[in-house]
């Protein structure tokens, strides 16, 4: 993504957290951002107290919704050029209930087939752009799990390994396909919003911006806070990291 162009960003799942703040940052660039969302209210409140963002009521589990919003934005912002697929949900399950089968399948839903269902939806409008781009969401723990969240750890992993083959297919078109890995971070997401040991969500944006301009042609976009769980397999520290990450579940 090259902050030189003024590009048309669409993010659905940006109504909080993550990815409102990053919409805010690249509208203060100079692009033009749609946010997605299926709650009405909070989309018009964050037209309301953020002019120049436009919004868009989508349900990324739904695949008519999601053929729907593609549609009328072909016709009400023929330039977009970027889609990031920030939708997710994090819960976490206890694979011994069977109760827990509900969880893993609204996750699937919107964690994996949401942004499958968005890049097939918006693909053929960004092919047709001199340049493109795709942004997928992953996280951390697609890397190494957390066991209290299998499922989410699973889409997550999903999601990596689907922008990697889109990464592949797309090589000899102009769409650039980036796949966003954020650590725990300080959002709603699990109720971290005040926890210390996650990202201050603030850092975390600007680390984003910053590595973003420094370089628009990565295929990852790795914060230093998230390398840790990244890197652990190459680098030889999997069985540790896996460790840390699961020892309050343990206890």
């Amino acid at each position: 993504m090259n902050f030189s162009d003024a590009n048309t960003i669409f993010i659905p799942g940006a109504t909080s957290g993550i990815g409102l703040d990053l919409a805010l940052r690249l509208q203060s660039e100079g692009n033009t951002v749609i946010v997605g969302g299926r709650r009405t209210e909070l989309l018009a409140r964050i037209a309301s107290e953020h002019p120049g963002i436009d919004t868009i009521q989508i349900d990324t589990a739904d695949s008519n919704s999601i053929a729907a919003a593609a549609s009328h934005l072909a016709e009400s912002h023929p330039a977009l050029n970027a889609l990031i697929t920030m939708a997710g949900i994090m819960e976490p399950e206890d694979l011994r209930d069977p109760a827990s089968i509900e969880v893993a399948e609204r996750t699937i839903a919107v964690n994996l087939l949401g942004p499958i269902r968005l890049v097939n939806a918006f693909l053929p409008g960004l092919l047709a752009q001199p340049k493109a781009t795709i942004m997928t969401v992953s996280s951390g723990l697609a890397f190494v799990p957390l066991a209290a969240t299998p499922t989410y750890n699973a889409t997550k992993a999903g999601i990596h390994s689907f922008t990697e083959s889109l990464r592949v297919q797309l090589t000899k078109s102009a769409v650039q396909v980036v796949e966003l890995v954020p650590p725990a971070t300080q959002t709603t997401l699990m109720g971290l919003q005040d926890n210390p040991t996650a990202m201050p969500l603030g850092d975390f944006i600007d680390e984003v911006i910053a590595l973003l301009k420094r370089h628009p042609e990565a295929d990852e976009i790795l914060v230093e806070r998230v390398k840790w769980q990244r890197n652990a397999e190459a680098e030889g520290r999997y069985p540790e990291v896996l460790e840390a990450l699961s020892s309050g579940y343990r206890d």
